[in-house]
């Protein structure tokens, strides 16, 4: 019995292609920033400097996403790099982007 509630009640599986396009159309979203070229990783661009990279992650076993984030636009940024591994991490990433987008605005 506590096997089935257990499959009831489990998340679904995390659809890292899924959440790369709601992920990619919620940062176009975000006016300062603007996605640049075709290629992997998606780059976004905020002021015409780089500081977004989105990427599925290659692993074959957990499906993720590959994001890096820039401390500061630069031309030559230092990311730091994460991966997402759920709907919950992918919200969480997006409003410290949020954040960091404001600060990035004040200090402008």
């Amino acid at each position: 019995m506590s096997d089935e509630l257990s499959d009831f009640f489990a998340l679904p599986p995390f659809k890292a292609d899924e959440a790369l396009v709601k992920l990619r159309r919620d940062l176009r979203e975000l006016k300062p920033l603007a996605e640049k070229g075709t290629g992997t990783p998606i780059r976004f661009e905020w002021k015409g400097l780089p500081v977004i990279e989105v990427s599925v992650s290659a692993s074959a076993e957990k499906p993720a996403l590959a994001v890096s984030l820039a401390k500061r636009p630069s031309q030559r940024p230092e990311w730091l790099k994460q991966t997402l591994s759920s709907s919950a991490d992918v919200r969480k990433w997006l409003d410290g982007l949020k954040l960091s987008l404001k600060r990035w605005d004040d200090e402008d």
